[in-house]
């Protein structure tokens, strides 16, 4: 389906729906565009890189708060980060900002 416009609404229940998860699938993509996060790279440990590439690869996040932990763990005191991977009602897609992050391609 290349080049063909896609509609959420037929996989959400409305049009509100879809245009609301458009906008969390955005946030979780890019974040707050007039907050940007300095990451620290001591933050990158191996067992953050390990869940990251683990949850970018199955495409499954929901060890998105174990994240939080492990970044915690190793310093990381960024109320954004650690919120952005807490929060329960985040949704969460191959492109998240935190993830792409840990593992460098942000």
């Amino acid at each position: 389906m290349t080049g063909y416009p896609v509609s959420l609404a037929g996989h959400c229940g409305n049009q509100q729906e879809a245009n609301a998860l458009t906008c969390a699938i955005l946030r979780d993509v890019f974040g707050n565009p007039f907050r940007p996060v300095a990451f620290d790279a001591a933050w990158r440990t191996s067992t953050a890189v390990a869940l990251a590439r683990g949850m970018y690869e199955s495409r499954d996040f929901g060890a998105m708060p174990i994240l939080a932990d492990a970044l915690q763990d190793a310093g990381c005191d960024s109320d954004a980060v650690l919120t952005h991977c807490r929060d329960p009602q985040q949704v969460h897609v191959r492109g998240c900002w935190v993830v792409d992050l840990v593992l460098g391609k942000g």
